[in-house]
């Protein structure tokens, strides 16, 4: 798993954090947002009006109502990239990266709109009787690239495992272990099962039950959130300056947070954006297809109310729970997963000046005097007797009281070491170390008025979050399977999804999070691509809408 977990972030180094992709994405963003006029704020008001029916007319073709694909593409967005993502995103960049998800989230306003009218402009009504569109369908049908509709097609598939099936549920299980302690192959056993129960009944079914999670959830979570902002009212004020200080110089060291560049700020929270309201990716559009409208841009502007709704409120309020409540430079006891664990040669502290730029050059993969240690770790009754040979790092942070364990007991004998890694795969490792995604997330929301009773919003958030998440991407992948193989394909695809969505409930966090980041670079970019060929189009089809005065 290691060694497949080293491969997924070599691929994410060309893809998802290389340099040019968030310069693509936001760009894009902007060239329309320009091109078309600032749409995000001109139309806001006539995208909610839309929303609540006012310009619905009877006999409109399509599957579910505005609303409810609204809420079907938000389940798919809203889910562990608003709780975990955040948490992820400032633990890996500090404040600055909330900065670069909230201009992610502006400028993918425009992009959603344009990538979900130009889809359900070129939609078809398939072989099973319902709608299905997306941006496989303009890509044949308007730019008769077939070769690039299958590539999205597939890369949909893809991701409908590495976004929407297997973060999700990992999460899941994760929060339901930290709060309740249930096992985590009984919490993906039982929502497999309801899983599928749900995702069988098709669009009809999802679309009802979507709308009427989403609403709850969104409530729920909202409190919570801010239960804990409320509590901790003196550092709210911090917080914003914070953000907008660090947007174009990084976040300098801060207790156990080793300190972020500017470029790793800027890249993770573009990324972490990404993941959280999927603007540009081309999922939503797979949804919205399934609409009541007979006008592409009515639709359309119903979907630039979604990176609103998902990245400026919803991961707003998660950031500010975890940047004013403090938990982000903190130091938790918690078990180290490998992916995140490395030894180094040498003894450091992150209290030494000299030693947090060593470690903060080797963290960001710069020019470093910092090597890999390799050899063995004596541990007697859990304790290293040779620590001063090695310094261990996990989750980017000076780990401290270190303890080894074998099950509920410690282990005492030698451990080796190659590269920096145990080899000793028996051996779990624990200690006081930053946390991130989930974990963080769930330690902020227990410093508010309702203490620990904190933890049970965000595991019920998760819970409602992620498990919606998982619906819609089933959705958005069978779909795709019946673009590129016909309606005899979904059913197999439905049962491997559920099959995945239970795996992944017991695998590595890290590794989950991984797939997940070169899953969407990869469906990202021919849909990028397709729109920005179809620029004049879509400004054209805008401009004829509004010649209908009914619609003023």
């Amino acid at each position: 798993m290691e060694s497949f977990n080293q491969l997924l972030l070599s691929l994410d180094g060309f893809l998802g954090s290389a340099w040019w992709f968030p310069y693509v994405l936001l760009g894009v963003g902007v060239f329309f947002t320009i091109f078309l006029g600032f749409p995000q704020v001109r139309y806001f008001g006539h995208a909610i009006k839309i929303v609540r029916g006012k310009y619905d007319k009877p006999g409109d073709p399509g599957d579910t109502s505005h609303f409810q694909a609204l809420s079907t593409a938000l389940s798919g967005t809203v889910g562990t990239g608003n709780i975990g993502g955040v948490g992820l995103a400032i633990f890996l960049g500090g404040p600055a990266a909330l900065f670069w998800m909230w201009v992610t989230a502006f400028l993918g306003m425009t992009t959603k709109f344009v990538e979900v009218t130009l889809s359900h402009k070129y939609r078809i009504k398939a072989a099973d009787g319902y709608y299905a569109g997306g941006p496989m369908f303009y890509m044949e049908r308007r730019l008769n690239m077939k070769w690039l509709a299958v590539l999205f097609a597939i890369a949909t598939v893809i991701c409908s495992f590495g976004t929407g099936s297997l973060p999700q549920v990992n999460n899941i299980a994760q929060a339901m272990y930290d709060t309740f302690g249930l096992n985590k192959a009984l919490t993906g056993g039982v929502l497999a099962i309801l899983l599928g129960m749900v995702i069988i009944g098709g669009i009809t079914r999802i679309a009802k039950v979507t709308s009427t999670i989403v609403p709850v959830m969104a409530l729920l979570y909202v409190i919570g959130a801010l239960a804990v902002i409320l509590y901790n009212y003196d550092n709210i004020i911090p917080s914003f300056v914070a953000v907008f200080r660090d947007a174009f110089n990084g976040s300098a060291a801060a207790g156990g947070f080793l300190g972020a560049s500017f470029a790793y700020a800027f890249n993770r929270g573009v990324n972490r954006g990404l993941f959280s309201n999927e603007a540009g990716q081309g999922s939503a559009p797979i949804a919205h297809a399934a609409a009541r409208a007979d006008e592409p841009v009515s639709e359309g502007m119903v979907s630039l109310l979604e990176p609103f709704i998902d990245t400026l409120i919803i991961c707003t309020l998660t950031g500010l729970v975890i940047l004013s409540s403090g938990v982000w430079t903190e130091k938790h006891f918690n078990r180290f997963e490998r992916a995140d664990m490395v030894a180094l040669a040498g003894q450091y502290t992150d209290e030494n000046s000299e030693d947090v730029q060593k470690l903060f050059k080797f963290l960001s993969n710069g020019e470093s005097e910092v090597e890999p240690f390799n050899g063995s770790v004596v541990v007697a009754d859990g304790r290293a007797l040779n620590e001063g040979e090695f310094t261990l790092i996990n989750a980017r942070s000076v780990a401290e009281d270190v303890e080894f364990r074998v099950g509920d007991d410690t282990f005492s004998g030698v451990l080796t070491v190659t590269d920096g890694r145990f080899v000793n795969e028996n051996v779990e490792v624990w200690g006081n170390s930053l946390v991130h995604s989930v974990a963080l997330t769930n330690i902020a929301f227990q410093r508010g008025f309702f203490g620990d009773y904190g933890s049970l919003i965000v595991t019920l958030g998760i819970l409602l979050f992620a498990f919606s998440t998982a619906i819609a991407w089933s959705y958005y992948g069978d779909r795709s399977m019946i673009y590129l193989f016909g309606p005899r394909a979904v059913m197999p695809y439905r049962l491997v999804y559920v099959i995945a969505f239970f795996w992944a409930a017991i695998e590595d966090t890290t590794v989950i999070w991984n797939l997940s980041a070169v899953a969407i670079v990869i469906m990202t970019l021919p849909n990028l691509f397709g729109i920005s060929i179809l620029a004049k189009e879509m400004k054209d089809t805008v401009k004829d809408y509004w010649k209908d005065p009914s619609h003023k």
